[in-house]
């Protein structure tokens, strides 16, 4: 064999080398959205369907917010020392005008914080996934960030000023404990009053936040990643292409990564895994994964300023994861704990009421796909319980495009399906008869209550099915808010 052909030999054998190492790692995406934009979106986050959002840092502390407002944003808030500037004026008849906001931050003590008591609680609400603050606009790290403390030129993590603590490590250890939940981060891409930002915003991308991003992420392999504080550069300026192919290719979690839309001004809805809504309706179909993000109140991080009445009952909590849900997104419901480290019993009873909705009808929720329609109104009689809950149901599909028909509408059924079955879900117990319109049933299909043993008996009327319900009250009933009637067979044609 001949000098040329043994270097074409070493060069086929090193080229089918390369070739079988890349088939095992998977794809290599370049750093332009065009390559980015294919990768898809792990099959974990489709199925989730329910997650828990962790507001939790130095906003904690002073923990106020003016009325329907987020209180996370205290510093940026009351940085306005105007006179009738709310928030300032709170701040300077509570803590002083020389008190600054850095002086929380040793107040912010988390004593009373028990990661293994909140992954509990987390766990028995049924959600699938967490996503806690690394960081917010105010740049405090939960982690020990070097990058932080540098870049501000104080001690500026929780392990370095306040708990003195890996807050985000131990959630993270604690979580990964429970079995089928996964665990990642938000993480703001901007910092207020970064020095670095102030001065450079270009150079604050690359210098600061491209290590500290590469840090929190090589420490504790999230599963998913929620970007924000985008808005201010478009995503060339932030490098997010650069930064996105490094966690797709290289990172240790670059085959399960979940990341939303939100790396530079003009990037929503347009490039991620999946798209956010955010206190809105979310969206219209699963043409892309999408999901909606909210707190059970007006606001993300724990506000003292809030009562019952701005809370999110449990009902409505339920029946909006199944509006969404049936119209093929995710809910990503927030809790905001307290600067000690409790998370707020009002909130511990809501996620406690969500699982045990979930533990009953979770067969419709996760794992299922849009349905081809998100949901119907049945007619007939208004419901027993009486017209403010009538009201209050119209009030919520109004909030997403759906009005009752004829002025007869009186349930809303939501819809979503698996490969097998169909499930029609009834805000509100339906009564002694549920129709649903075009509805296509096989033959030999089955239609049960899920929660109640046994076939229930229905009857096919053209394009609808009329079922017979049981007659359950009180403690027979399998659940509250919300009940899932499973249809084995059933699909919903084309509208």
């Amino acid at each position: 064999m001949g000098r040329t052909q043994r270097v074409l030999v070493w060069a086929l054998a090193m080229f089918g080398t390369a070739a079988a190492t890349m088939a095992a790692d998977g794809p290599r995406y370049e750093a332009r959205w065009e390559s980015l934009d294919k990768r898809p979106t792990p099959q974990w986050f489709l199925d989730a369907k329910f997650g828990i959002f962790i507001h939790w840092g130095v906003y904690s502390v002073p923990s106020w917010g003016a009325p329907k407002t987020y209180s996370e944003w205290y510093w940026n808030n009351m940085a306005d020392k105007k006179p009738g500037n709310v928030w300032w004026e709170f701040h300077k008849k509570n803590f002083g005008e020389s008190f600054e906001y850095k002086d929380f931050a040793p107040r912010f003590k988390a004593e009373l914080y028990n990661p293994d008591q909140w992954a509990d609680i987390l766990y028995r609400s049924g959600a699938k996934y967490v996503v806690p603050t690394s960081k917010h606009h105010d740049g405090y790290a939960v982690w020990p960030s070097a990058e932080a403390s540098k870049a501000w030129g104080r001690p500026w993590n929780s392990v370095e000023v306040g708990p003195h603590r890996d807050l985000l490590g131990e959630l993270v250890e604690a979580v990964r404990k429970k079995e089928g939940m996964r665990i990642g981060f938000y993480f703001s891409l901007y910092e207020w009053f970064n020095p670095l930002w102030l001065s450079d915003r270009r150079r604050y991308a690359v210098e600061h936040m491209h290590p500290q991003f590469k840090d929190v992420v090589s420490r504790y392999r999230p599963s998913i990643i929620f970007s924000d504080g985008e808005w201010e550069m478009p995503s060339s300026d932030w490098k997010s292409e650069e930064l996105l192919a490094w966690l797709f290719n290289d990172s240790p979690c670059k085959d399960e990564v979940v990341v939303n839309d939100r790396w530079g001004k003009e990037t929503r809805h347009h490039h991620g895994s999946y798209y956010t809504t955010e206190y809105g309706a979310g969206m219209a179909d699963d043409a892309h994964a999408w999901e909606e993000n909210r707190g059970m109140g007006y606001s993300y991080g724990f506000n003292r300023a809030e009562n019952i009445d701005d809370y999110q009952t449990p009902r409505e909590l339920v029946l909006m994861l199944c509006d969404l849900v049936s119209r093929g997104g995710n809910l990503l419901l927030d809790i905001g704990p307290t600067s000690d480290g409790r998370i707020p019993v009002v909130m511990q009873d809501r996620l406690i009421e969500m699982g045990k909705w979930l533990k009953v009808n979770g067969e419709a929720i996760y794992g299922t796909r849009f349905a081809g329609r998100p949901c119907q109104w049945t007619e007939g009689e208004r419901p027993k319980q009486g017209y403010k809950e009538y009201q209050q149901e119209y009030n919520l599909m109004a909030q997403v495009g759906q009005k009752p028909r004829n002025g007869k509408a009186v349930k809303q059924v939501f819809f979503t399906k698996k490969p097998d079955a169909l499930y029609a879900i009834t805000a509100g117990w339906p009564g002694s008869r549920l129709v649903l319109r075009d509805v296509k049933l096989a033959p030999g299909g089955r239609i049960s209550l899920l929660g109640v043993p046994g076939d229930l008996k229905y009857e096919v009327k053209g394009r609808d099915v009329a079922i017979e319900v049981p007659s359950l009250d009180g403690d027979a009933l399998p659940c509250q808010h919300a009940y899932t009637f499973k249809i084995t067979g059933g699909t919903l044609p084309p509208e």
